[in-house]
């Protein structure tokens, strides 16, 4: 870079920091203030902060890299966790689902689900215990990603990088709090904006990919030869035939369907962290399912973006030299496409694009150990401004813990897929049981948690460095911790007593949701049963259509970007067919329901 850009990205960062002090006063007026703004913010800005927040700099790294080195199948397989197929979910009915508890956090929500007794309490302190370790571990490999980026336009070392990003980060997060983490999303999501327009319009003018082509694979020096047509393909194979680190997707059909069951897992349990802060911090159930929908309009547009830097990466090895690494392709690619100036802007706006997730998982961690450990069980009767000093020690803490542990951690794909496969499933378990069986008590919520997360652990940590079969690392990552989970679940259930009646009752009124709840609903009168039913219908009929409307969304904007005009067609088709019966199931719908 040069001067002017190295002005460009020092004037956007202190303009940050100086934005957070400014809003410290309206965020300090109390933890409401402090971690949900009050639940007083339009559904616009929260639903462009989710945007800006799920647009990470690492993520985008690693899908740059998966669409670089196989194409759409790169797509396909980010169906496990960077496709955000959760939002389908979020956006038909778990974002209202969470939004009707009328709480600060998925801990708090226990005692609303187990009551505010023994088993309750125990369901609190380890949701709050285990999405904290999530967080950190996050953490971890937001700041392996960033520095991977920053580091190489500074001329630093990476971990040097990844650490001055995170504690910018931290700084106007725990000055500013919520207000500070959504307002601030919504300005780096303009930045983000002008990035992916820029660079689609420099690959879309600039780059017309040849029939044939050789990418580099990590794990191996062997180069992959590509025909557009496959590369581009829109139809999933069965088997596909790839050396190195990605030789565990070969058997791809059994990936596929191994990750779609993983989606219905993760959207059914409805999520946590930063994402569902947003859904606890909108006004009414119509503004949760509005957010959803401008969340996935926004979220559409990353998917463009990756594409153009794969093919100006792919058009970079075909002029100079392959791209060896390919989790470098996005640096690269600016390195060498833009020009000075530009360049400064761009960097600064991946930059906000890394601190728009950082800020958000620090303040939605920090709320875990304010309100659901401190203040429930340490200082009852504490200030506000001792616990909004609570957050900002916490959060201190979170990312402390979280760059100690980055310092192990060199490739981004590998702990991506830890975090979405063995901790996120070995969690996601409990949390789905808890929607939609009544006889699930706090007991088996927290039994199930705990073997969840040691397992993840150890499976990490201890099993697959013995095995050492790398085709089988993502199953063996996915199935250990799930099933220990669900055993710990059933067996910590059935072994201790059901939950109050007069509790479970309380939650069906309040959240209405499907699965099997006879013993509470049938005590319902018919007329109030029969409106939930026919919500309940609406709801899952409107997901079967919302999940692969979202996938071709999706897909749309890549064979956009491909010049695939055949498969942008087909896929366009589709999408009308899909977006009128999404009208129909569910947006005609969203101003009855509360």
């Amino acid at each position: 870079m040069e001067i002017i850009d190295y002005i460009i990205v020092t004037i956007y960062l202190l303009f940050i920091i100086i934005f957070g002090f400014f809003l410290q006063r309206k965020a300090s007026t109390g933890i409401d203030s402090y971690f949900l703004g009050n639940r007083n913010l339009p559904w616009w800005i929260l639903g462009a902060s989710g945007m800006a927040s799920n647009t990470d700099l690492a993520g985008t790294m690693v899908l740059t890299s998966l669409v670089y080195a196989l194409g759409t199948k790169g797509f396909f397989i980010e169906i496990r966790g960077g496709v955000v197929l959760i939002m389908a979910f979020l956006m038909t009915f778990m974002g209202k689902w969470n939004r009707r508890a009328q709480v600060m956090t998925i801990a708090e929500w226990m005692e609303l689900r187990f009551g505010k007794n023994k088993e309750g309490n125990i369901a609190r302190i380890i949701s709050a215990v285990a999405n904290i370790i999530f967080a950190i571990g996050t953490m971890s490999y937001f700041a392996v990603g960033g520095g991977k980026f920053l580091g190489g336009f500074l001329g630093i070392d990476d971990r040097v990088a990844g650490i001055f990003l995170i504690l910018l980060a931290l700084i106007y997060t725990t000055v500013s709090g919520f207000y500070g983490v959504v307002l601030t999303d919504v300005f780096q999501g303009f930045l983000i904006f002008v990035a992916i327009l820029y660079i689609c319009f420099i690959a879309f003018q600039t780059v017309t990919l040849p029939e044939t082509f050789a990418i580099s694979i990590p794990g191996t020096e062997k180069l992959q030869e590509w025909s557009l047509t496959e590369w581009s393909s829109i139809i999933p194979p069965i088997k596909i035939d790839l050396p190195g680190d990605y030789s565990i997707f070969n058997l791809f059909g059994g990936v596929m369907l191994f990750y779609i069951f993983k989606v219905f897992l993760e959207g059914g349990a409805g999520g946590g962290g930063y994402m569902i802060q947003r859904y606890f911090a909108a006004k009414s159930d119509r503004e949760a399912g509005l957010l959803s929908l401008f969340w996935i309009f926004l979220l559409s547009f990353r998917w463009p973006l990756v594409t153009s830097l794969a093919i100006l990466g792919i058009d970079y090895g075909l002029k100079n030299q392959i791209i060896s690494d390919p989790e470098l392709v996005l640096p690269t690619v600016i390195a060498e496409y833009i020009p000075v100036g530009v360049k400064g802007l761009l960097v600064a706006c991946f930059i906000a694009a890394a601190m728009s997730t950082f800020d958000s998982i620090i303040n939605a961690s920090a709320a875990y150990w304010v309100k659901d450990i401190y203040q429930a069980y340490i200082q009852p009767e504490a200030s506000n401004q001792e616990l909004i000093n609570q957050g900002r020690l916490a959060s201190i803490l979170i990312v402390g813990l979280g760059l100690i542990f980055s310092f192990n951690i060199t490739n981004i794909n590998d702990i991506w897929g830890w975090l979405t496969l063995g901790l996120g499933t070995g969690l996601f378990i409990p949390l789905v049981l808890r929607w939609y069986w009544w006889r699930f008590n706090g007991y088996g919520f927290a039994i199930g948690t705990g073997a969840g997360l040691v397992a993840a652990i150890l499976t990490k940590a201890v099993i697959l460095p013995l095995l050492n079969l790398p085709q089988l690392q993502e199953y063996i990552l996915f199935l250990v911790p799930s099933i220990c989970s669900f055993l710990g679940c059933i067996f910590g259930t059935l072994l201790t007593p059901a939950t109050n009646l007069e509790v479970i009752d309380n939650f069906y009124q309040v959240t209405r949701p499907f699965g099997f709840w006879g013993v509470v609903s049938q005590n319902l009168p018919t007329n109030i049963q029969a409106k939930i039913q026919r919500e309940n219908r609406r709801d899952i009929m409107a997901t079967l259509i919302a999940i692969p409307w979202q996938l071709v969304l999706f897909l749309m904007g890549m064979m956009l970007m491909m010049k695939q005009w055949d498969n942008f067609g087909v896929l366009l088709l589709m999408f009308i067919l899909l977006s009128i019966g999404l009208y129909f199931t569910w947006f005609k719908h969203l101003d009855k329901i509360q």
